[in-house]
């Protein structure tokens, strides 16, 4: 199985996950529009592009394990997921701030709800990933300073786990899980070496 999967991604281009990426922010927002989403369809849209960031993150996350411990090949969608993540993102934080605040009280907002402080520091730990999702940078960084620099993908999951588990009310099973399989794949990147050398990511 894994060899017909490596063959086929040999094959098929990472550009169709540009193109399509745009098409579920078009639905969802056409919901909201024609009355899909309930009677706040703000919030709805909010969470819907919230779990669709963190799906596609998760799918990011997953590639080095599926590699690793699969033997499935996945590495050159990577950087397109990545970029897609982003732009997920930011529309989730755009209808935040048009649609639900309106522009309003912004600030005071990011300082004093914590969920909104974590979101907006995933935020910005992403936006100088995103603008760095290129070939161009990748030669001016040199190879070592840009992997390293996107190491910060790790802090961005984490970042947006908690952001859901702080903005939920009661005990809620979802972003749970979520947060769980966040930490097992964050583990299954790790190498472990033997009690001497400690644990290398």
């Amino acid at each position: 199985m894994k060899k017909a999967i490596n063959r086929l991604t040999r094959h098929v281009p990472t550009w169709p996950i540009y193109a399509l990426a745009p098409l579920p922010v078009i639905w969802i927002y056409y919901e909201g529009i024609t009355g899909g989403l309930g009677v706040d369809p703000a919030k709805k849209i909010e969470h819907q592009l919230g779990l669709w960031s963190l799906w596609i993150l998760i799918a990011g996350l997953a590639i080095t394990p599926l590699r690793e411990h699969l033997g499935v090949n996945l590495l050159k969608y990577r950087r397109a997921i990545g970029v897609t993540a982003f732009f997920y993102v930011m529309a989730h934080m755009l209808t935040w701030l048009v649609l639900d605040v309106q522009f309003q009280n912004v600030w005071a907002d990011i300082v004093k709800r914590p969920y909104i402080t974590v979101g907006m520091a995933a935020f910005a730990i992403m936006t100088p990933l995103a603008l760095t999702s290129n070939n161009w940078s990748l030669r001016k960084m040199g190879g070592a300073a840009w992997r390293k620099l996107h190491k910060a993908t790790y802090a961005v999951l984490i970042l947006g786990a908690l952001h859901w588990l702080l903005l939920v009310k009661g005990f809620q099973w979802e972003p749970i899980i979520y947060s769980v399989v966040i930490a097992v794949l964050l583990l299954a990147r790790m190498k472990w070496r033997p009690a001497t050398s400690g644990l290398k990511a």
